[in-house]
């Protein structure tokens, strides 16, 4: 991710928080004030977001100057100051919230992630985001995976192929969906990754049959038949669990031999990681 790609976003999130004014702070404290805050960590986790917030910083009130002490994807404990920023006192109070915000969300991902990770170390089993994302923070939120230590899986539709199992009935089958699939690419000239979804061994045989894919996601299978089916796909595909998988048993799936397990809890369900931006 790089800061055009998020850039975009923040006058829209300025416009939601501030609208037409803080008229708390405007009315409280003079327009020549200057003061100092500090981000306190106030809990044990892995720190993500500096990068934006210093973007949100310099393009409310470039002269606000931002000193760092801990980079993105350091772990850090409770009481530890990440940066300092000094500058006019109406801008820390209105960029303050919007910070932390992101900050809190991103570190919170960041933090889940990097548990997820250190339990497949030994493995090579990589951990993946999904598509299931707060509307209008995806890339902050899969930048925060990747923080963590995790991968992105497909930032969007249009960055992969994925044939799920709703793509496979609608379309009349797994050789159908395939086929349409490659059929496409073709005539539009792209160079995307097909990837498909299985829910049983008879389409995991039928995908084995048809080729053209580049990987397959065992959808909700238990780590009896996840390993099973690894024999059976035995290197030729790059194999995804995914459904019904939770920390507890993360490692059954990895020790299967998967490459990927996907888990969408990184992003849609995960606890902010508290800190807090406070005067000096």
């Amino acid at each position: 991710m790089t800061r055009d790609d998020y850039k975009q976003f923040i006058p829209m999130w300025f416009a939601e928080d501030i609208g037409d004014g803080d008229h708390t702070t405007l009315s409280s404290i003079p327009e020549t004030a200057v003061g100092k805050s500090q981000l306190i960590v106030k809990e044990n986790g892995v720190l993500a977001g500096v990068e934006v917030a210093r973007e949100i910083f310099k393009s409310f009130d470039p002269t606000l100057k931002m000193t760092v002490f801990i980079e993105d994807g350091t772990e850090v404990k409770v009481g530890d100051i990440a940066f300092v920023v000094e500058g006019k006192t109406q801008s820390l109070l209105q960029t303050e919230r919007l910070m932390l915000n992101i900050m809190q969300r991103m570190s919170g991902i960041a933090t889940t992630t990097r548990k997820y990770v250190k339990a497949l170390e030994g493995t090579k089993t990589r951990v993946l985001d999904t598509r299931k994302t707060t509307p209008g923070l995806r890339l902050l939120e899969k930048e925060a995976v990747r923080i963590g230590g995790g991968v992105n899986h497909r930032i969007g539709l249009f960055d992969m192929i994925l044939l799920k199992d709703n793509h496979v009935d609608f379309a009349g089958g797994i050789e159908q969906a395939i086929r349409g699939a490659q059929k496409y690419l073709k005539e539009k000239g792209k160079d995307l990754k097909i990837e498909i979804e299985v829910r049983n061994f008879d389409e995991l045989e039928q995908v084995m049959r048809t080729g053209g894919v580049d990987r397959i996601m065992l959808d909700n299978f238990t780590p009896e038949n996840t390993c099973k089916a690894v024999k059976m796909i035995n290197g030729k595909y790059e194999i995804e669990s995914s459904g019904g998988i939770t920390f507890d048993t993360l490692r059954d799936y990895a020790e299967c031999g998967v490459d990927f397990i996907s888990v969408g809890a990184l992003t849609h369900s995960v606890k902010s990681l508290d800190m807090s931006f406070k005067a000096v």
